[in-house]
Order: structure tokens, then C-alpha cells, then sequence
């Protein structure tokens, strides 16, 4: 039986009394941690990792005092989480990425706060040799964010062609679309990446493809948005319709015009594009 369950006779000056002392690694001092009549005591608040140093000191009835020689203790480390896997992600730490996910007590798609899993970040990031690991620990190349976007859309995006090239050979499509219809080269237009939508025609992507809210062709959105001759051009000489109507009958000129796309609007001119076209409400 421990002696803090046996009864104990008298006043509790008469008790033994324990006490758990702390040393300072910078000073070598102790202080006390805990002092009481009981036998057992959990030590609250220390870090993961660390080096603790302690010792017991027994005051009996009688006043005298034994102090037990030090112990040194290592505290265990904190089961990995999802935050470790996405904190690893963002500082483009290799190492412990891989620690991680070796542990098995994270899943390897697990969401940010923000929505993402760490094969997300590490394509809208560029980092591939992260989105390499990630997909060898199983990491889905479907998963979506709350929008619908997928790693090969976060990556076109942001104009990573190492990463793009490496989710298209680990099966991502270009048929891929988000809540509002929009495709990998949907994302890359936005982004202005040239080479990435070079590299996405070549592979066969289709240029013609269409948005499902407002029927918007890659071409379509440039004038609507960025107005990038550059980015036309290169849709233009692959073939791109620039003739094409949207949901209310607009033209890409009709709307670089009324965005005021100057070097577009003459670029479309150029290429065919017919100034005689009306839309629906004229």
C-alpha cells in the first residue's frame, strides 16, 4: 500500500513530507515544483523534446531531511498532426516532411485551415519535390479546395510548368474543372504563364473549352480580364475560335473593347476577328 492511502495518526506536522525540486539548467539551481504529503505527482507544462533534470527531498516529523540523488528525464515528443504536415509543406523542409509522414499519425491529405491539403500548397508553391513525396505517401491528386480547384489548377495558376508537368504524368487531367466549370487552362490564362499554356496546347489540351456559368472560352476570359495580347496570341494560333459567343452573345472583342484592351482589341482584328458581330440585346 503507498503511504498517501494509509491512515495517518496525529496532526499532519507529524506526517512526512515530499517535496519535487526543479533545477535551472542555466543557474543549477533547484526550485520546488511540489510539496505535499502525497507519493505520487504528475509534473504539469513541460516542452516536447527536452531535458529535464529533478530530485526528491523527504522531510520526516523529526525535521530531518534526505534529498534523493538528481534524475534526469527526457520528455517524449508530441504526436505529429496536420499542422506539423502543412508547416513542413510551407518551409519547403524535405526532411521533415518526410518524418511526418513516416509516423503514419497524420493523413497525408489532410486540410489547412484555409481549405487545402499539403498537395495543394506544395503545387500552388512550386515546391515539386514536395508534391513528389507527398504523392508517394499516397497524397490524392483529386482532392478539391472549397472552390473546387485541384493541385493542377493551383499550380497552372501560379505558372509552375516542372510542377504541372509532373501532376499531368501522375494522372491529372485538363478535363479537371472547379464549382464554376473552369479547367486547368481556365486557370492558366488568368495566371498569364506562357509557357504553362504552351506546354498545356501541346499536350493536347482543348483551347475552346467553356466555363459553365458564363459560356467563357480561355480566349474569352482574357478579354474579359487580363486583356494579355500574349496570351491571346498563343490561343489564336492554336486555333482558337475569336468569333466565339459567350452566355449573353458577347465577342472576345465585343468585350475587349468594353474593357478598354487596346492592343487585344487589335490583335483580334487582326485575326479574323468580325466588328460587324452584335450580341443578343442590340
Amino acid at each position: 500500500m503507498n503511504e498517501e492511502n494509509k491512515p495517518r495518526n496525529g496532526p499532519p506536522e507529524r506526517w512526512t513530507r515530499f517535496s519535487v525540486e526543479q533545477m535551472d539548467p542555466k543557474t543549477h539551481t533547484y526550485s520546488t515544483v511540489y510539496i505535499g504529503y502525497s507519493t505520487h505527482h504528475l509534473v504539469a507544462g513541460l516542452e516536447s523534446s527536452t531535458s529535464y533534470n529533478f530530485r526528491l527531498r523527504v522531510t520526516r516529523a523529526s525535521g530531518e531531511c534526505i534529498l534523493s540523488p538528481m534524475v534526469s528525464v527526457f520528455t517524449a515528443r508530441e504526436p505529429f498532426s496536420g499542422k506539423n504536415l502543412h508547416q513542413a509543406v510551407n518551409r519547403e523542409d524535405e526532411d521533415e516532411l518526410s518524418t511526418v509522414l513516416q509516423s503514419g499519425m497524420v493523413d497525408v491529405d489532410v486540410y489547412d485551415k484555409m481549405g487545402f491539403t499539403p498537395l495543394m500548397v506544395a503545387a500552388q508553391k512550386g515546391f515539386t519535390s514536395l508534391v513528389d513525396i507527398l504523392m508517394k505517401h499516397g497524397a490524392d491528386i483529386n482532392k478539391r479546395d472549397s472552390t473546387g480547384k485541384d493541385s493542377l489548377m493551383q499550380a497552372s495558376f501560379a505558372g509552375h510548368l516542372i510542377t504541372v508537368k509532373y501532376l499531368r504524368n501522375c494522372g491529372s487531367t485538363w478535363q479537371s474543372r472547379d464549382t464554376d466549370g473552369c479547367t486547368p487552362l481556365h486557370w492558366a490564362v488568368d495566371g498569364g504563364h506562357l509557357p504553362v499554356i504552351k506546354y498545356m496546347i501541346q499536350d493536347g489540351c482543348e483551347v475552346d473549352v467553356i466555363d459553365k456559368v458564363s459560356l467563357w472560352t480561355p480566349l474569352m476570359r482574357v478579354s474579359a480580364i487580363g486583356g494579355n495580347a500574349a496570351v491571346a496570341s498563343i490561343l489564336l494560333q492554336a486555333g482558337a475560335d475569336v468569333n466565339v459567343r459567350d452566355k449573353a452573345g458577347k465577342t472576345p472583342l465585343m468585350v475587349a473593347v468594353l474593357n478598354n484592351h487596346v492592343e487585344l482589341v487589335k490583335l483580334l482584328l487582326d485575326s479574323g476577328a468580325d466588328h460587324h458581330m452584335k450580341n443578343e440585346g442590340n
